[in-house]
């Protein structure tokens, strides 16, 4: 039976063009899925779950009952994405995150894009993330986003664009990496047939990063986690493993009179050389922030201003992850590297400028709302999708505090097949890539590939029933070349 014969799309699809034939790139995958029966398809998506549990993948999800852990939910068709392609998001992904990384140095020092009219300077007047304790503040390579998760979408042209950019605590990398050594054991042979590129190099890549951020031979590194009730926690654990660094929650780490960092354990105190921290701004130290956080540890921005420990991402990089913000993001671009942007941002209205808030307002119905500073798909409002009570609650928000919200159209995001019980269906999809930024910059090759499963569903957030899909970066450099030599047909 052909498994793709009741296959349909309204959408770009990632996998098939719109005549039903497999793209370049996702040739092998198709022909190979064809070979197999239902039977086959499911006992490997059986085995793909037996690997999740057996690994121990989860995560959390936040519910009135209480913090509730699920396993990972995956699908064993991966996302494909031909290297040609690639290329150009890899350097488009790099160019953002080096303009924002001068944007927010320059928002803690001279201010000179404000000076200069490009960006007003009630934007950051008020701003939840600006931290006016990390005026002045240089870090290493002045850089202040060492890791940078940017959400890319594609619309029904097949354009990809960013959607936006997560700079205070991007999550979500560890599962791509649990996603392709769960694929290679599902799909062995289709994954040797087809060139994949490799992820594996990002543990690496981070390490090297976070090591450039202190001068010491041998950096001490930590990975500082709110504890094991937060929804990431098994991030946390897994890349601490992975570095070689110490897990530590606020309790553990000491400053002294020196304003030096230590672990405190059962042998005594360890000095820390850097903080990869997973804890929020304001609950990282006590003395600055939020005087009831336990989750901090008191004297830690002292440390950091003094230049004895690295912190990544640095206090008060969240300043570049608004929503508001984002909006400016071609222009900072232009401004800081005199370049063009390579990757679009999707259209945006700001509601703070009354022309766009009116238009906004009267187009709710067909329009996603978001909040400026949230993530994890809360606090939006996906117009099509939404009661005629609903828009009239987020016209009321929208009124009381307009700063607080951009809207973009809906889009119609591509879709890639998914195995569900009604066998290969068309689902929505997103993807989050990694780019590190320290002495030097790196991006992943792919990232995390997140599905809306429920049918019609545009949300892809693992919070709000979403699941994930490996993504494969294919090397279609030869094919394609020997496709362009070959003679045309009489």
């Amino acid at each position: 039976m052909n498994c793709w014969s009741d296959y349909q799309t309204d959408f770009h699809d990632e996998l098939l063009d719109k005549n039903g034939n497999p793209r370049l790139a996702s040739a092998a995958l198709f022909n190979y899925l064809n070979s197999l029966s239902n039977e086959d398809l499911n006992a490997r998506k059986q085995a793909a779950d037996l690997a999740i549990r057996q690994m121990g993948i989860t995560f959390s999800v936040y519910s009135e009952a209480g913090n509730i852990d699920r396993e990972w939910p995956f699908d064993i068709i991966p996302r494909i994405i031909e290297s040609r392609e690639w290329n150009q998001v890899h350097k488009g992904l790099e160019q953002r995150l080096k303009a924002l990384n001068h944007f927010i140095n320059d928002l803690y020092h001279q201010q000179q894009i404000v000076k200069d009219g490009i960006v007003p300077a009630a934007l950051f007047a008020s701003s939840q993330n600006f931290r006016q304790q990390c005026v002045g503040v240089k870090p290493p390579h002045g850089v202040w986003a060492h890791i940078c998760g940017s959400d890319l979408v594609r619309d029904s042209d097949g354009i990809l664009y960013v959607l936006e950019d997560n700079l205070r605590v991007p999550s979500g990398v560890s599962y791509m990496l649990e996603n392709r050594a769960v694929m290679k054991r599902t799909l062995p042979e289709v994954f040797k047939e087809c060139t994949v590129l490799p992820v594996n190099d990002y543990v690496q890549n981070l390490r090297q990063t976070l090591c450039s951020l202190s001068d010491s031979y041998q950096p001490v590194l930590c990975v500082l986690t709110p504890g094991v009730f937060n929804s990431a926690y098994f991030e946390h654990a897994f890349l601490a493993q992975q570095l070689g660094a110490v897990l530590v929650e606020g309790s553990d780490l000491v400053v002294d009179d020196d304003d030096c960092v230590y672990i405190r354990n059962v042998e005594g105190f360890q000095k820390v050389d850097v903080i990869y921290r997973r804890v929020d701004d304001e609950f990282l130290d006590p003395d600055v922030f939020r005087a009831d956080s336990t989750l901090g540890a008191r004297g830690l921005m002292r440390a950091w201003k003094a230049g004895k420990v690295a912190i990544a991402n640095a206090p008060g990089a969240g300043v570049a992850d608004d929503k508001v913000v984002y909006t400016y993001v071609p222009d900072i671009i232009r401004y800081y590297l005199n370049e063009e942007p390579i990757l679009p941002n999707v259209p945006t209205w700001r509601c703070e400028d009354e022309d766009s808030r009116e238009h906004v307002l009267a187009n709710l119905s067909s329009l996603v709302v978001k909040p400026a500073n949230e993530s994890g798909g809360y606090g939006m409002l996906v117009g099509p999708h939404s009661t005629q009570q609903q828009c009239e609650e987020f016209a009321t928000l929208i009124k009381q505090n307009p700063r607080n919200y951009i809207a973009q159209p809906t889009l119609g995001l591509s879709t890639s097949p998914t195995l569900t019980e009604k066998g290969i269906v068309a689902r929505h999809v997103d993807l989050r890539p990694f780019v590190l930024q320290g002495e030097s910059v790196n991006v992943t090759t792919g990232g995390l590939t997140r599905v809306a499963m429920v049918e019609g569903s545009l949300v892809v957030n693992s919070s709000q029933g979403g699941g994930s899909k490996d993504t494969w970066i294919v090397d279609t450099t030869d094919r394609a070349d020997a496709d362009a030599m070959r003679e045309p047909e009489a």
